[in-house]
Order: structure tokens, then C-alpha cells, then sequence
């Protein structure tokens, strides 16, 4: 199953950083924010990826495509023009690097990725948010109730959407966020139904305006619950909160070895 990841975005609200790079490429340790996400679902066996670039896409193609330059030793023989990798280390990921362009809403940055989802069920996250969400009881959720979508509901107080939820999960409104609103949000991490892309009109829609409410109105959208960690990184204050907690050693999105 695919994990598709939306990377393109102008990360305006964290200015300090994202003026330099793309917010997914923003470090927490020596690692982009984006490497922390696909090692979560790396550890469930989920290694396929379909990554949704905009702003500044080229950064995050050198990253991969240098990918052993960063994790590996290095010999650089200049006078034979040649270079020796040593101890090499992969992940074991298929990575489809896709320009969806520099301006477009995350719901069309989505339909550009249909061709490299096809029929499948996927799986769709942001590349800001980290979570020790059991992403393998998220895909049971998902199986186990037959609708096209399925978000993770985070209770926290935030600027996101916010989730009216009925008995058993399901979505019975999507709303737009509100300065009083507290509560169960959207915290990414979600799964779809090749079904989703009909619900997506073209590059100015708006995934969280659009296509969530409209599956919310007709009973297709459910919601797995997570009490666990989660952290979006929306600002500079958000990105050393996360920091500190990679340099105790104790982050609790780090499922991996």
C-alpha cells in the first residue's frame, strides 16, 4: 500500500526556516522533519511513497537522490575522480517524487497524484506532523467499516478542523476552525478509497474544505481516535519543542530501532 505525503507547501507560519527550505525538510535532530514520517510507517512495513512537491521541490529530490552522501561514509578520490560508499546503509523505500506544483490547493495536489495511486486504497498524511499513532490498527479501522475515508481524531486544542463525531467514529461534520475551538481534531494520518478522487474538483480545492465535508455529509468519512503523542511542527516555538525531545532520546514518535 502506498503512503502518499503532502511536501509542497509554503510553510508561511514557520517564516524563520521555511524561507531556506521546504517546512518538510526542516531538521528535528540531523534528519528532515519528512525522514522522522516515512521511518513511522517504514516500522509498520509500509515503504512505498508518493510525495506531493511544491516549493522549493528541488531540495527534497537532492536529498533522496544524495540520500547515501547523508547516511554513509564517504570516499572522495579526486585525482581519480571517483567516489568509494562506505558501510552502505538504504532504507528499504520506493520513493515517487512528484511535482504538483508550486501554488496548488492540498486537495488538487492530491488528484495529481491519481495516476501513481490507481485502484488501490492508500494512505495520505502532511509532512509536518509526527505520531506514535499504531498506523496498522489505523488500516483495521479502515478495513472494518467500509467507507472511503478515514481521518485520525487528535483531542488537543488547535487551529485545525474540527470533528463532530457520532457512536463508532463516524464523521458527521467536517467544520473549519474557529479561535474558540478546542477539542478532536484532524491530526492527518488518514486513509482513502481510490473512490476520494471524485470528490476532488482540480487544483483550487482545498482538501479540508471540500472533499472531508462532503464525505462527512454522506456518512463516508470515519475517525480512528489516537490519545497518544502527536505534533504538528507550525511554528519555530513547535519545531524545539520537538528538537528537545529527539536530543532526550525519549521522542515518542521514534517506533523504530
Amino acid at each position: 500500500m502506498k503512503v502518499v505525503i503532502l511536501a509542497g507547501g509554503l510553510g508561511t507560519r514557520i517564516s524563520e526556516e521555511s524561507h531556506l527550505r521546504p517546512k518538510p525538510m526542516i531538521e528535528i535532530g540531523d534528519k528532515p522533519i519528512l525522514w522522522h514520517i516515512m521511518k513511522e510507517y517504514s516500522h509498520y512495513g509500509f515503504n512505498e511513497f508518493v510525495i506531493c512537491l511544491g516549493y522549493k521541490q528541488h531540495m527534497v529530490k537532492e536529498f533522496f537522490a544524495d540520500y547515501y552522501l547523508y547516511s554513509s561514509d564517504v570516499t572522495f578520490d579526486l585525482a581519480e575522480n571517483s567516489m568509494e560508499v562506505h558501510n552502505h546503509y538504504a532504507e528499504p523505500w520506493k520513493v515517487t517524487l512528484v511535482d504538483t506544483g508550486l501554488h496548488t490547493m492540498t486537495g488538487g495536489r492530491v488528484r495529481r497524484i491519481r495516476d501513481y495511486i490507481g485502484d488501490e486504497t492508500f494512505m495520505l498524511t502532511y509532512g509536518d506532523g509526527v505520531s506514535d499513532v499504531n498506523i496498522e490498527k489505523l488500516l483495521e479501522f479502515h478495513k472494518s467499516h467500509g467507507r472511503i475515508g478515514t481521518i485520525t481524531a487528535i483531542s488537543v486544542d488547535q487551529r485545525f478542523g474540527v470533528l463532530d463525531l457520532g457512536k463508532g467514529g463516524q464523521v458527521h461534520e467536517f467544520a473549519e476552525k474557529e479561535e474558540k475551538d478546542a477539542g478532536v481534531v484532524n491530526g492527518g494520518y488518514m486513509v482513502f478509497e481510490p473512490a476520494i478522487f471524485d470528490y476532488i474538483e482540480g487544483d483550487d480545492t482545498v482538501f479540508e474544505k471540500g472533499p472531508l465535508p462532503k464525505l462527512a455529509e454522506e456518512g463516508q468519512l470515519m475517525a480512528f481516535h489516537h490519545d497518544g503523542f502527536w505534533k504538528c511542527m507550525d511554528t519555530q516555538r513547535e519545531k524545539e519543542q520537538l528538537e528537545k525531545l529527539w536530543a532526550s532520546g525519549q521522542a515518542p514518535w521514534k517506533s523504530w530501532d
